[in-house]
């Protein structure tokens, strides 16, 4: 399965928030950064904007813990409920035509929420219910979208999968 890469802000900028929030490192500076990696516009933060991606940040964890296609559906179309104020085609700033499921006037959090949400729902869509998944090194929390061409990741780095073998090992 090919993934356009180039349509995923969506669904990377929901691993990122959430993997912040998992280790600890929510800071406004980490969160605007992560926002302008992915290329999030007009980033206008205050405490109360910091604090509603935080909150919405928990709610994006869902999807990746969801067990079976129909519980993964229900936690992205809860997002989608919450997050979306309306789907349009657009083609701004030279840019492929792609969606997106809020106005440009909505605030920074109504456009996260929307990115997040809406990212998660194509992503879902093009992967057949699966390939969003928590890491399955035993004390990691963080979670990943499986993007290989494989699709049989169950690591959030190559880090945990290094340090699960080497445990397993140790125990052989």
């Amino acid at each position: 399965m090919q993934f356009d890469h180039d349509n995923m802000t969506g669904v990377r900028l929901s691993v990122d928030l959430v993997n912040l929030r998992v280790d600890g490192a929510w800071t406004p500076e980490r969160v605007v950064g992560a926002l302008r990696d992915h290329e999030i516009r007009r980033i206008d933060v205050d405490a109360d904007t910091i604090a509603g991606v935080h909150d919405w940040t928990a709610l994006l964890r869902g999807p990746f813990e969801a067990d079976t296609v129909a519980a993964r559906c229900d936690a992205v179309n809860t997002l989608l409920a919450e997050g979306t104020a309306g789907i349009y085609l657009t083609a701004h700033d030279d840019w492929r035509p792609h969606l997106h499921f809020t106005p440009e006037t909505e605030s920074l959090l109504g456009r996260v929420r929307a990115v997040t949400a809406g990212g998660l729902a194509v992503f879902t869509t093009e992967a057949e219910g699966a390939r969003l998944g928590t890491c399955a090194r035993a004390g990691c929390d963080r979670v990943f979208a499986d993007t290989s061409r494989g699709g049989r990741q169950s690591y959030c780095s190559p880090r945990c999968a290094n340090t699960d073998a080497v445990r397993r090992h140790r125990r052989a």
